[in-house]
Formats: C-alpha cells, sequence, structure tokens
C-alpha cells in the first residue's frame, strides 16, 4: 500500500510549481561574481543582506556542523520565515527546488534552494534525514529547564547578538531552517538528531526572491554526535567548527524573465464587514 498523498497541492502551474531549469542554470558557477564572504566562527552568529536575485551559499569548512538560519524581508522583518508552513507546502526536510516561504499575510517564496550536494543523502537506516524542518534552534531557556545552569551560546542566544545590530531583538527571531542538521522521528514519535553527514566543503545555496535579512548561528552542538542533554552529555566543543557564507551576483542574462514574487493576492478583511461612511452605527 502506497502512503498517501500530500495534503498541500497546486493545480498545474500554479504556486507551488517551479520553473527547474531556470533554477538550474542559476546554479551553475561560470559568471557568477562573488560579491562577499565571510566565515561564522564556532558557537556565534551573524547577520548579513542578501539582495533580491543574488543567492547564499553555506559552507560546511573544516566537516560536519549544523546551522540554524532565520530569513526575513530586509525591508520588513514583519515577514519572516515561516518553518511550519513551508514544512506543510514543501518537506520536513528540504532540498534543491524547495522553496523557504514567508508569514502571513505575506506567504511568498522568501527563498529558492538552488544547489545542496546533500541531497542525495535521502532516509538512512534510522529514517533520518538532512536540512531539518522538524525542531527549532536550541535555546538557553530550554537548557535551564532540563540541565538547572545557564549558558549563553545556544542557537537562539547566538541569533538575538546577531541581528541586534539590525535593530531587531529576540521576539524578531524566529523557528529555523537547521542546515546540514540530521532528524528524524523515531518509533516512539519523539524527535531524534544524528551526527550531521556533511564533509568538508559540502554547500547548501539558495537564491533570494526579496530582498533579504539572514542570521546564522553555528550551533554549539557542533555536529551534533556528542548528546546535549540526558546522561551522555558532555561539552561537545571538539565537534565544533566554523561555516562559510558567500554572496554571489550570478550573470544578468540568467535573470532575464524572473520577478520578484508579490505578497499573498488575498485581501480579505476575515469576514469582516467595513462599515461605509454614513451608514448608522
Amino acid at each position: 500500500m502506497g502512503s498517501p498523498p500530500a495534503a498541500y497541492q497546486a493545480t498545474a502551474g500554479g504556486a507551488l510549481d517551479v520553473n527547474r531549469p531556470f533554477y538550474q542554470r542559476l546554479a551553475g558557477e561560470t559568471g557568477r561574481e562573488l560579491v562577499e564572504s565571510f566565515d561564522v566562527p564556532i558557537r556565534s552568529g551573524r547577520a548579513w543582506r542578501v539582495p533580491r536575485g543574488h543567492l547564499c551559499r553555506l559552507r560546511t569548512i573544516d566537516g560536519p556542523q549544523v546551522g540554524d538560519l532565520n530569513l526575513w524581508n530586509a525591508d520588513d522583518p514583519r515577514e519572516r520565515f515561516w518553518a511550519a508552513r513551508t514544512r506543510q507546502l514543501q518537506r520536513a526536510h528540504v532540498s534543491t527546488f524547495d522553496r523557504l516561504w514567508s508569514t502571513l499575510p505575506f506567504l511568498r517564496p522568501l527563498a529558492t534552494i538552488t544547489s545542496d550536494t546533500l541531497e542525495n543523502h535521502g532516509v538512512d537506516g534510522e529514517g533520518g534525514r538532512v536540512h531539518d524542518l522538524l525542531g527549532t534552534r536550541c535555546d538557553p531557556y530550554v537548557n535551564r529547564m532540563l540541565t538547572g545552569e545557564d549558558f549563553d551560546f545556544h542557537c537562539h542566544s547566538n541569533l538575538v547578538r546577531a541581528v541586534a545590530p539590525f535593530g531587531l531583538t529576540e521576539f524578531d527571531v524566529h523557528d529555523v531552517l537547521n542546515v546540514f542538521q540530521c532528524t528524524g522521528l523515531n518509533d516512539d514519535d519523539r524527535y531524534f538528531m544524528k551526527t550531521s553527514p556533511a564533509r568538508p566543503g559540502d554547500h547548501f545555496e539558495f537564491f533570494a526572491e526579496i530582498d533579504l535579512l539572514c542570521a546564522l548561528s553555528t550551533c554549539p552542538g557542533g555536529d551534533l554526535s556528542v548528546p546535549l542533554w540526558g546522561p551522555d552529555a558532555r561539552d561537545p566543543i571538539d565537534v565544533c567548527r566554523p561555516i562559510g557564507v558567500e554572496v554571489f551576483k550570478p550573470p544578468p542574462h540568467l535573470l532575464d524573465g524572473w520577478t520578484s514574487p508579490a505578497r499573498a493576492a488575498y485581501r480579505g478583511l476575515h469576514g469582516v464587514r467595513q462599515p461605509q461612511w454614513g451608514e448608522p452605527v
């Protein structure tokens, strides 16, 4: 017996269809211009802008390392990445040609994944997959609850510090895309994390559909080969590594015919009738 069909489906040529040849051309290395490059050190975070029509690549430099990614509309941070809806519209673990969708009332693709060297990882023997949307960022509140100790370099805190120079606060940090992270659900339907399968030089690349503010935390759990909580937990500092970030401008001709997506077409008042001038109250 086959598995049930996906709940969220669009008609042919609808919003969920992706112009794969267009994004395949963008993924080509020839002719692109490197406009920014930096490394995010271990147990830290950094925020940066990616203009619409540009590509952003996250790279494992020295070996496997999990990165927690947030995205906002650079001009209006009320519009931000919506992990739960992306999980429904795309997959719980994303890869090439999947799109990263924004929150209501905007609901449009913020980015489209163009290249992923781990796309053929598939499902391992224990049900693990990479680039996780099932879970979210580690944070000091849960850590205190589980261990009774404070720790200021969880991904939530790293992201808070990263976005502060852009005028954002802890309230703007949101559920993440866990890049390079291998996760799944066990037989008890509980979330598990496994050692990242990434190798030195692996990458995850996306195309900015609108002007983006991005923020990335290098997870304090490193490659997640060491338990962070529980009886076998210890400090995984030895398996923490930096992540490289590169921003590219593609050759202009590759963008011929492309337009930045408009916000959602729905403009209703959710069933609330708007009074007209002169009507009795």
